[in-house]
C-alpha cells in the first residue's frame, strides 16, 4: 500500500543562465531537523555563493510545507519549488538551490524559471518513487518445504498474495525472511499454513516502510 511519493535518491545538478550558475540539491529526509540539518550543510558548503534558497515538504500527508527565498525577490524562488514538489504530489524531501551570481539581472519571470528548473532538474535526476508499507515476516520451517516455499514466491499468486524470499539461514531447521506487502499479509500467511500443513512457525513479525 503506497502512503506517499518522494525521490529515489540524493542527487544534485547544475546549470548556468545568463551566466549565474544554479547548483540543486536534493535529499530524502525524514524530519524538519534532519531538513535543516541538510540546509545547514549545503550553506556551510557553498558559504561563497549570493544565494542558498531551501523548500522542503514534510509529513505523510504533506502537512509542513515551507520555503525561503534567502535573499532573492519575495516569491521567485522558494516559492516556485515549493509549487514543484507539491504538483508532482512528493513529501519528506527537501530541496536546496544555490546560486552564484554571474553579473546579469534575470528579472522576475526569469528567477522564478530558473530555480524551477533547477528543482526539476534534480527532482528528475534523483528519481520519484513510492514509499509502501510491507510485512516483514521471519518463518522457520522443515526443509522439505524450502525449495516450495521458493518457488511459490517466484510465481504470481494473484489469490493468495505475493512475496518475496529476503533471507535465509540454514540450521537445524530452515529460518526465512519473507517480505509483502502489508495487504497481503493474511492471503501469504494461509497460503504458507496451507503448503506447510501448518507446521510453519512464525518467529517474528515487523512492520516497515521502503521505496519501490
Amino acid at each position: 500500500m503506497e502512503i506517499y511519493r518522494t525521490i529515489k535518491e540524493e542527487t544534485s545538478v547544475s546549470q548556468t543562465i545568463e551566466r549565474s550558475k544554479f547548483i540543486a540539491h536534493v535529499r530524502s529526509v525524514e524530519s524538519r531537523e534532519e531538513a535543516e540539518e541538510f540546509i545547514a550543510q549545503i550553506r556551510a558548503e557553498y558559504r561563497d555563493a549570493t544565494h542558498n534558497v531551501p523548500a522542503m515538504v514534510l509529513g505523510d500527508q504533506a502537512q509542513i510545507q515551507w520555503a525561503s527565498d534567502d535573499g532573492e525577490p519575495q516569491g521567485t524562488s522558494g516559492a516556485p519549488m515549493l509549487q514543484l514538489m507539491m504538483g508532482e504530489g512528493l513529501t519528506n524531501l527537501i530541496i536546496v538551490v544555490t546560486r552564484y551570481f554571474g553579473g546579469i539581472k534575470l528579472g522576475t519571470g526569469g528567477l522564478v524559471r530558473a530555480y524551477s528548473s533547477s528543482a526539476r532538474m534534480a527532482i528528475d535526476a534523483a528519481g520519484i518513487c513510492s514509499v509502501c508499507s510491507v510485512c516483514r515476516l521471519t518463518i522457520v520451517v522443515e526443509y522439505t518445504f524450502l525449495d516450495r516455499i521458493t518457488k511459490m514466491a517466484s510465481e504470481d499468486l494473484s489469490r493468495s498474495g505475493s512475496f518475496m524470499v529476503a533471507g535465509t539461514d540454514y540450521g537445524e531447521k530452515v529460518t526465512m525472511i519473507l517480505m509483502c506487502q502489508e495487504e497481503d499479509e493474511e492471503q501469504v500467511r494461509s497460503a504458507l499454513a496451507n503448503l506447510t500443513s501448518g507446521t510453519l512457525k512464525v518467529i517474528d513479525e515487523r512492520k516497515l516502510r521502503c521505496k519501490v
